[in-house]
């Protein structure tokens, strides 16, 4: 039988998962899944869980006092059991890791690219992005589930007429690529990310912006060509994240 007719569990470049290159793994968006939160969203991206908060109040950093300005910010953590081993909590340890500052870092920086904080008026909301599962991806399945968190509890505040306009202007949603056995892949778990010979994580915004990229090669250097093709399946992936963002807060 020749190669390119072998079953795709047999092939030398064939995906653990089993999924195509541009196929993400199965999602879920839950909304409301906290109960006390002015927003919440549970995300599921494959084995990966996160669950997302967005708490209002009612003033902002001292930077921003007097500016008639709002803030978003965001947190981020994993839960000791969310690895196949157990974790310390960073709380018990005194300090936080520097991964743990980089990526609550890119989740602010990700919501606020979307948002029109003056709209806001002068509150902050901090978003909450905690690791129930780690499968790969908990980064990207953070900022996609911030986004629908956020979105509720901007609706809130215009229920409760804290404010007269959402504020926020455009989606935003993320998502990672790699080369798995010198190819693009789309979506990487554990298994893959793990052993890919790049990886890189796109946010992108409904719009088609780009808020962020971080790509590195854990190998060989992989060519312009090779990161524009990951770019690519990154836009098809999003696109998909953003229609499910949309269903999760009833706009479709």
């Amino acid at each position: 039988m020749p190669a390119t007719d072998a079953p795709p569990s047999a092939r030398p470049d064939a995906r653990p998962s089993g999924r195509t290159a541009d196929a993400l793994r199965p999602v879920s968006l839950e909304p409301g899944f906290s109960r006390h939160a002015e927003g919440s969203c549970l995300v599921r991206m494959g084995a990966t869980e996160v669950l997302c908060t967005a708490s209002v109040e009612g003033r902002v950093p001292p930077f921003l006092r007097g500016k008639g300005e709002g803030w978003v910010t965001a947190e981020y953590g994993m839960l000791p059991r969310a690895t196949h081993t157990r974790g310390d909590r960073e709380a018990a340890r005194g300090k936080q890791s520097g991964r743990t500052q980089e990526i609550q870092r890119l989740i602010g920086r990700s919501l606020r690219a979307v948002t029109d904080r003056a709209a806001m008026g002068e509150m902050t909301v901090t978003l909450d992005c905690d690791v129930l599962s780690a499968d790969g991806g908990t980064r990207c399945a953070a900022v996609t589930g911030a986004w629908v968190a956020l979105h509720l509890a901007f609706r809130h505040c215009l229920r409760m007429n804290i404010m007269s306009a959402m504020p926020l202007r455009d989606q935003v949603a993320a998502v990672s690529c790699g080369l798995w056995a010198g190819r693009p892949v789309l979506d990487l778990d554990y298994a893959e990310d793990s052993k890919a010979q790049a990886d890189a994580n796109f946010v992108l915004t409904g719009g088609g912006g780009l808020v962020e990229v971080q790509g590195t090669a854990e190998g060989a250097p992989f060519s312009e060509a090779q990161l524009l093709e990951l770019l690519r399946l990154a836009r098809a992936g999003t696109a998909q994240l953003f229609a499910r963002q949309r269903q999760a807060v009833g706009l479709e």
